[in-house]
């Protein structure tokens, strides 16, 4: 989940938002060049997978939408496995992921990896980063990075606000998404420990986001339509 971008959106909100036209369609040149450069650039695409394996999950680049990983229940993790080597690579490429990106927090489906997992911060630079009235009414805290392993989401103030929201798997967009204002989620550590944490304000939105991953559920399925937004549209009309 990206939290600038939301920051961002609720100021210009506060000025409305001018329509945009879409773009017209050029027309399609009818030289044989251009269906010759058709034809070269799949098998220039087939060429380079032959050469250079494609990667494999864990990602260190976050899927995107339309990737089918996104939109599927993840499994549960055994608890004896956690420690294991190949989930604590899962859960360290979700960290190096996630702050590379500089978001507040991941999934596991997010780097191809349909496990129950997701993990979140909020580091104290990017709090002062934040505007004062920003803070307050998003309820911006800092947060020190938390892992849940299997994580059960249970509501504790049933009143929702509705805030714009972005995530890394639907690049360039944002949206407004009503979440609860206060949420206890249990799990398991990244030791395989049993954990209990209580979370309201941005945090309790950071993790109703990424626990909507874990069961294939996007914030555009959640959104008010109308509120959805290109966050570059104003580039669009320079």
């Amino acid at each position: 989940m990206n939290t600038k971008s939301c920051v961002f959106l609720l100021q210009l909100s506060r000025t409305g938002l001018r329509a945009a036209c879409l773009p017209r369609v050029p027309p399609v040149p009818r030289s044989h060049s251009y269906s010759s450069s058709i034809k070269v650039r799949p098998y220039l695409q087939y060429l380079k997978r032959k050469i250079i394996s494609p990667p494999s999950p864990p990602y260190s680049h976050v899927c995107q939408v339309g990737d089918p990983v996104l939109r599927v229940r993840a499994a549960a993790v055994d608890p004896a496995v956690v420690t294991d080597p190949e989930i604590q690579r899962v859960i360290g490429t979700m960290v190096k992921v996630m702050r590379n990106l500089e978001c507040v927090g991941l999934s596991a489906p997010q780097i191809g990896v349909p496990l129950r997992i997701v993990a979140l911060e909020y580091p104290e630079m990017m709090l002062k980063e934040s505007l004062p009235a920003s803070r307050e009414i998003l309820g911006l805290s800092v947060q020190p990075l938390r892992i849940f392993v299997n994580p059960l989401l249970r509501v504790l103030d049933g009143q929702t606000a509705l805030f714009q929201e972005a995530c890394e798997s639907i690049s360039g967009f944002s949206a407004a998404v009503p979440r609860y204002l206060s949420v206890e989620v249990s799990g398991l550590n990244e030791k395989g420990e049993a954990v209990t944490w209580r979370a309201s304000g941005w945090s309790a939105r950071i993790l109703q986001h990424e626990m909507d991953h874990l069961d294939g559920v996007l914030y555009v399925d959640r959104m008010d339509s109308k509120t959805f937004i290109n966050i570059s549209w104003q580039e669009h009309n320079e």
